[in-house]
C-alpha cells in the first residue's frame, strides 16, 4: 500500500480547519485565522504521526483527548474554564456530528445483508457497542447539544448589549467592553451622578495594590479615611458611594471621578464626564466579555 503522507497530511489539514471554524461559527467566537490553521496543523501533524513507528502510549485516549485540548487551545485561547469548556463541547459535538453523518451515509449505500448485520450491534475501535449503549449515548450528546445551544442563545443575547468604552482619567485612558445594564439604578446619593462599575484589577497599573486588597475584602471605607496619611494618587477623585448588596447590609463603593467617559454602541457615541467609576473588586464576567456595567443614563449623555 502507497501513502502519500503530504496529501494525507492537507486533507486532515482542510477537514480540521473546517471543524474548528464550524466550532467559532457555532459558538460566535471571533477567531484568528492563522491560529485555526496552527490548530489544524497540528491534528494533521498527529494523523500522520500514524505512519510512522511510534511509541503506542502516543494513539493511546488519553494522547487524543489532549492532542484535542491543545488544538482548542491553540485556536481559540482559554479564557477561563467557562469559555473553554463551551468550546471543548462545542468542537466534541461538531465533531461527532460529522462522523454520525459519514455513518449514516455508510449504512445508506450498504446492502440489506451488511445493514441488518450492523443495526444491534457494531465495533468501533475494538471497543463493542450495543444498542442500549447507544441509547444512552445518544441522550447525553442531545442533552449536551441542548445545554450549548442555550449557551449560545444566551450569549448572542448578551452580545447585543455590550459596548465599547474608554475611560480617561489623570494622564491614563483604558478601554474594554461594557454590559448596558438597564437596571443598574446606582447613583452617588450626594450628586445623584450615575455610577457605572467596572472591575478594580484593570486598574492595578493606575492605583495602588493594597486598594485592590481592601475593595476586595469590601473594607473600600478604610482607603477613604487614610487620605492624608500617605501620597495617595487622585485625593481629589475619590468618592465613597453607599448600595445595598444582594441580602448584605450597606456597603461602600469606592469611586473615581473621571476626565471623560466615552460609550460607543450600535453605531452611536456619547460623551460625558458627569458619571462616577466604581471599582469592584470581582469578576463581573466569567469568560471575560465584559469588563464594565454601564449606567443607561450614559447613554443620555
Amino acid at each position: 500500500m502507497v501513502v502519500y503522507v503530504d496529501l494525507l497530511f492537507l486533507i486532515n489539514l482542510l477537514i480540521d480547519g473546517a471543524l474548528l471554524l464550524v466550532t467559532a461559527w457555532t459558538l460566535k467566537t471571533v477567531y484568528r485565522l492563522w491560529r485555526i490553521a496552527a490548530a489544524a496543523a497540528l491534528g494533521a501533524l498527529y494523523v500522520v504521526l500514524l505512519f510512522f513507528p511510534n511509541p503506542s502510549f502516543l494513539f493511546s485516549f488519553g494522547a487524543k483527548a489532549l492532542v484535542s485540548l491543545a488544538m482548542l487551545a491553540i485556536a481559540f485561547g482559554y479564557g477561563g474554564l467557562g469559555r473553554y469548556l463551551r468550546h471543548l463541547g462545542a468542537f466534541y459535538l461538531v465533531n461527532f456530528a460529522v462522523a454520525g453523518g459519514i455513518f449514516a451515509l455508510s449504512y445508506l449505500l450498504m446492502s440489506s445483508d451488511g445493514l441488518m448485520a450492523g443495526i444491534l450491534f457494531s465495533r468501533l475501535g475494538g471497543m463493542p457497542f450495543s444498542s442500549g449503549l447507544l441509547g444512552v449515548l445518544l441522550c447525553c450528546f442531545l442533552w449536551l447539544f441542548y445545554r450549548l445551544f442555550q449557551s449560545s442563545r444566551t450569549r448572542q443575547q448578551l452580545s447585543a448589549r455590550l459596548a465599547e468604552v474608554r475611560i480617561e482619567l489623570g494622564g491614563h485612558a483604558y478601554s474594554c467592553a461594557g454590559l448596558v445594564d438597564t437596571g443598574n439604578q446606582l447613583y452617588d446619593p450626594l450628586t445623584r451622578t450615575p455610577v457605572m462599575i467596572i472591575e478594580a484589577a484593570e486598574w492595578k497599573d493606575v492605583i495602588p495594590e493594597t486598594w485592590i486588597k481592601q475593595i476586595r475584602s469590601s473594607e473600600a471605607d478604610r482607603i477613604i479615611t487614610a487620605i492624608g496619611e500617605g501620597d495617595y494618587p487622585f485625593q481629589d477623585r475619590l468618592r465613597l458611594v453607599p448600595y445595598r448588596g444582594v441580602n448584605r447590609g450597606t456597603q461602600f463603593l469606592l469611586a473615581l471621578k473621571p476626565d471623560l467617559v466615552t460609550v460607543r454602541y450600535e453605531e452611536q457615541e456619547w460623551e460625558t464626564s458627569r458619571v462616577l467609576v466604581g471599582l469592584d473588586g470581582g469578576r463581573l464576567s466569567r469568560d471575560g466579555s465584559y469588563r464594565a456595567i454601564l449606567h443607561p443614563k450614559l447613554l443620555e449623555a
